[in-house]
């Protein structure tokens, strides 16, 4: 119990803390696409599908690359736009949403 207070509490802090980012940086795998970790978390989803031979984990990995890419036009990219100006608009031109831009 004392664990999970103690858990809690870091939690609230670190939140009530966030300083968010004040300039882009694109680096590793941010050069190629703007949303590799959704991108790699679809994957691995498709890949223990393909694995496991499961219709069910094939429909979650779908399930939660559509909620993905709806949260991310819907919110994220409006947020980002709005926060990060032309820096985040020049970034959009050159790197790709899901798939690397030749």
């Amino acid at each position: 119990m004392l664990l999970g207070a103690c858990g809690a509490a870091l939690a609230v802090t670190c939140i009530l803390t966030f300083d968010p980012p004040r300039r882009l940086v694109a680096q590793g795998p941010y050069r190629l696409v703007r949303n590799p970790l959704y991108l790699g978390a679809g994957l691995a989803l498709a890949g223990a599908a393909l694995f496991y031979q499961s219709l069910a984990v094939l429909g979650y990995a779908a399930v939660f690359l559509l909620v993905t890419h709806a949260f991310v036009v819907v919110y994220e990219e409006p947020t980002l736009r709005r926060t990060l100006d032309e820096d985040y608009e020049a970034y959009s031109r050159r790197v790709g949403r899901w798939w690397p831009k030749l």
